[in-house]
């Protein structure tokens, strides 16, 4: 098997024996294990949000629309509420056993979640055990995913050496927006063959039927990993590691979600509420918004790697700043141009706008956040403080922003949102020091 290496020699290559009967990946082949696998992780959670509008009335039969839409975007936010605890759970799992065993783990979690929304009959069916099971498997996505990125984003730091280690983290969110990308790709598909009354009836869940298939691959994939940490002695204490987390780097915690907040609220609006603002507000038909969604991904895979390369060569927090300062300046106008122009080309102009910065600061933020957090606390630390700030500001953004349209009866109060998040967001970057060129411990 595979020697264990620390981060103190992250920059040479995983050490092996030569006892060892599988051959190890090499550094790229290993990178891209972990990407592929995170983004066909990630991909069940974000086709449920394009489908969302079709789920909410066959589950969530209430006779007011904007209920039915209100209930649907709860159980996409409801699985966010697991996250925190995936995180802290599975992270301390990683940080005490190691990366490998935790990222497959979650990635079995999702095939469950996954077989779950598949199989689960509609409330015409079975009454109130339909959206009982919806909302368990929604809960299950959110623990298998909280508990994923921040093994696998300490991972992937603790790949790369100290000139490095911003490309190397800028994968994580390249592998988001390659499950946008895929997900966008299987709606679009799905909207597009099948007639409405089929997509509605048993369509929409042959895009999680796709994400069952796909993850004993990854699984397979995932398996030739090296690990990137020396397991934890036994008798050392979990319990007292959190407890550490708490007193020794509470500074770098709460700097670390409050960073998070404005990078959630980001992508949640640009990636996953803009196709369903464009079918509600807009009156786009949803097989035409997706396209939004699957603008705003390509962007974010694009230029994640792009990030991360930049803040390796000028520092973590200047790419932070200026990507966080454009995405305040070009929200509002986007908003603006959409309820004013109301077209899809406009739509897709303002996704792919809006994309830039919110792609640049994804990069940045992570690898910042990553590199304050000692290694022995790094994958919980990474987890509970993204997933603390996806649950309050990113996974109910939808929610609040369809409820603060209803009750200003303004159409750009998704603008007001993002901007408030954004403003907390330059809070926590104050707080820290850059971290380019400082040796992890």
């Amino acid at each position: 098997m595979p020697h264990q290496r620390t981060v103190a020699n992250a920059s040479s290559p995983p050490m092996t024996s030569s006892a060892s009967t599988t051959r190890p990946l090499s550094k790229p082949w290993a990178i891209g294990a972990i990407t592929i696998g995170s983004g066909l992780e990630l991909y069940d959670s974000v086709v449920y949000n394009f489908f969302a509008t079709l789920i909410g009335p066959q589950y969530f039969p209430l006779t007011d629309p904007l209920s039915q839409l209100l209930f649907s975007f709860a159980a996409f936010g409801v699985g966010y509420i697991m996250r925190p605890i995936g995180g802290l759970i599975i992270g301390a799992y990683a940080d005490r056993v190691g990366r490998k065993p935790a990222v497959v783990l979650t990635l079995w979690l999702m095939a469950l979640s996954a077989a779950i929304l598949v199989l689960t009959p509609t409330y015409a069916q079975i009454g109130l055990a339909a959206p009982i099971m919806m909302t368990v498997a929604r809960l299950l996505q959110g623990f298998a995913i909280g508990g994923e990125m921040g093994p696998a984003s300490a991972m992937l730091l603790e790949y790369a050496d100290e000139k490095s280690r911003g490309f190397y983290t800028s994968w994580q969110p390249f592998s988001q927006g390659l499950a946008a990308v895929f997900a966008a790709l299987v709606a679009l598909c799905l909207t597009n063959l099948l007639p409405p009354s089929a997509l509605a009836s048993w369509g929409w869940r042959v895009s999680f039927v796709i994400g069952v298939m796909v993850i004993p691959i990854s699984v397979m994939i995932r398996s030739r990993l090296d690990e990137t940490l020396v397991p934890a002695k036994w008798g050392e204490s979990t319990k007292a590691s959190h407890r550490s987390l708490m007193k020794e780097n509470w500074r770098e915690l709460l700097a670390s979600v409050l960073l998070m907040i404005g990078l959630a609220s980001a992508v949640h609006i640009v990636v996953f509420y803009l196709p369903n603002y464009g079918a509600i507000q807009l009156h786009i038909p949803l097989s035409q918004s997706i396209w939004a969604g699957f603008v705003g991904s390509i962007v974010l895979t694009l230029l994640s790697p792009l990030a991360g390369w930049l803040s390796d060569r000028i520092g973590r927090r200047k790419v932070v700043w200026w990507s966080r300062a454009a995405m305040l300046a070009m929200i509002y106008p986007a908003f603006y141009a959409l309820n004013s122009v109301r077209s899809l080309s406009c739509l897709l102009v303002v996704a792919g706008c809006l994309a830039i910065p919110m792609a640049m600061t994804s990069a940045s933020t992570l690898v910042l956040v990553s590199e304050v957090l000692p290694q022995r606390l790094r994958a919980t630390g990474l987890s509970v403080s993204y997933y603390v700030a996806v649950v309050i500001f990113g996974s109910f953004s939808q929610f609040f922003s369809t409820l603060l349209i209803h009750w200003t009866n303004d159409p750009n109060a998704p603008a007001y949102y993002v901007i408030g998040c954004g403003l907390i967001s330059l809070v926590g970057l104050a707080m820290v020091k850059e971290t380019l060129g400082r040796r992890l411990g």
